[in-house]
């Protein structure tokens, strides 16, 4: 996972946990952008997002040889 991605994840983490706890997103809403929030911090904080290993998608560079 590239260094970009990992940042725009945390900012949408950030902005999502900050709609939750303002009291701006409600409910069963809030719950799901609670759990996306928590993904998105998780797979930033380990450089590693499972859905990239299925579709085949890589966000960092590569040295080439």
């Amino acid at each position: 996972m590239g260094s970009a991605d990992k940042i725009v994840r945390t900012i949408i983490a950030i902005v999502a946990l900050y709609l939750y706890f303002s009291g701006t997103v409600t409910g069963t809403v809030g719950i799901v952008l609670i759990v996306l929030a928590v993904v998105f911090l998780l797979t930033s904080l380990v450089s590693f997002c499972p859905l990239y290993t299925l579709f085949g998608m890589k966000t960092c560079k590569t040295k080439k040889a």
